[in-house]
């Protein structure tokens, strides 16, 4: 008797899985493409103490590389990746090709010390005197910019310009001069102001500079790594053609060496593709080449997990059993074994992503999350649908699932 309500199951959960398939497309073009795929450049840091005594640990590390992202933002670019790199090492990286690299290098560099000083050159008061948020834009009586600055204690400017009434005081950025003036009152507001031959622009940024603080440490540049547009755009279209081949043979083989259950395989492999990129959305993250070879060896695994249970219910029906039992025979007996590889996969995984470097990091990132994500739809989404459809009394040929009629034996 044909059980006509299963397979009216199976058509409506693919086809509500048909209709996901159609935005994977956008889902795709809202992930982060990383600088090897977009295009930009990548700078190595290594991180030296300021003061003796000082040491490069965590701490130190994770505020300079907070800072680092400051610097970055205040360049004008937005969502750089910065990374730490044990045990003295700062990565950063700029997926744009429309940033100014030599602008971002001087930037991220910059000490950013900001001191005023006597004529004897004695520092009066620094940068850490300022009040929070206490640099900002403004503008002299002909309308040119300038940037004021505001300190927590008034009296300690008070005091200061008091004792050098009459006398210039300069006034630094890191060694140099930005303004020399001569204090001809006593200021007693708790504001002076930074005079220069500045533009609007670089007056908002020495503002941002001042009110990001200080670089808590010292920045050595290591290496830099450019990577063009058009070559990125070059790496990024060939792996999709690859890409594109390599499923189409994928989808090809399952169909002619499985039958049916090459169908339901090729069906369950396209929700793990597309459910695999809505959660890289989801979580924000960046794609690079290393996560897109992370993302192909998912689909490996994938498929690999729908030869293993297909394999064995091929077994099960050469040794005579019917489709049903054969069925359930093989999905049970080869489920250990699966789960067995998708929990090793898990681990390497995991040591990868703890021990690796960043683009390590990504492939184990992209690794961890396809291992996930091929659970639940090729091995677990896979046999709901193929019991479904087996269940409907409508598939009882042998041939079906790719097993000929004298290649089965008797009980």
């Amino acid at each position: 008797m044909i059980k006509w309500s299963r397979l009216v199951l199976f058509l409506v959960v693919v086809g509500l899985l048909g209709g996901l398939f159609t935005t994977t497309g956008q889902v795709a073009s809202n992930i982060t493409l990383g600088l090897d795929l977009k295009g930009g450049f990548e700078i190595l840091y290594q991180v030296e103490p300021l003061n003796e005594g000082q040491k490069v640990d965590t701490t130190l590390l994770a505020a300079t590389a907070q800072m680092v992202e400051k610097r970055v933002n205040i360049g004008g670019v937005t969502e750089p990746e910065v990374n730490v790199e044990l045990p003295d090492r700062i990565r950063v990286r700029i997926a744009s090709h429309d940033a100014d690299q030599e602008k971002l290098r001087e930037l991220i560099g910059k000490p950013a010390v900001l001191t005023f000083r006597d004529v004897e050159g004695k520092t009066l008061m620094t940068g850490s005197d300022l009040a929070p948020g206490g640099a900002a834009v403004g503008h002299d009586d002909l309308k040119r910019p300038l940037v004021t600055v505001k300190f927590k204690e008034a009296k300690l400017l008070e005091d200061v310009t008091r004792a050098n009434l009459g006398k210039p005081m300069g006034i630094f950025l890191d060694d140099t001069m930005q303004t020399n003036p001569t204090i001809q009152s006593v200021i007693s507001g708790g504001s002076a102001q930074i005079t220069g031959d500045y533009t609007q622009e670089s007056a908002q940024e020495l503002a941002d500079l001042l009110n990001s603080g200080a670089m808590p440490a010292k920045l050595i540049e290591k290496q830099v790594t450019s990577v063009g547009a058009t070559l990125g755009a070059m790496s990024l279209e060939k792996t999709l053609y690859a890409g594109y081949i390599g499923g189409a043979f994928i989808f090809l083989f399952m169909l002619v060496v499985y039958r049916l259950p090459g169908l339901v395989a090729n069906i369950t492999l396209a929700a793990f593709i597309y459910l695999s990129l809505l959660f890289l959305d989801w979580m924000d993250a960046t794609l690079t080449l290393p996560g897109i070879a992370g993302f192909i060896l998912g689909i490996g695994m994938a498929v690999d997990a729908n030869i293993i249970t297909y394999e064995r219910i091929q077994e099960e029906i050469r040794s005579g059993k019917t489709i049903l039992s054969a069925f359930r025979a093989g999905e049970r007996r080869s489920l250990v074994t699966i789960l067995d590889a998708q929990v090793t996969a898990m681990i390497a995984a995991v040591v990868l992503y703890f021990f690796g470097t960043s683009s390590i990091q990504g492939f184990a990132i992209i690794s961890m999350l396809t291992t996930i994500v091929s659970i639940f739809t090729n091995v677990f989404a896979s046999r709901f649908l193929l019991g479904l459809l087996i269940r409907t009394n409508l598939f009882k040929k042998p041939s079906w699932f790719g097993v000929k009629e004298s290649e089965i034996g008797e009980l």
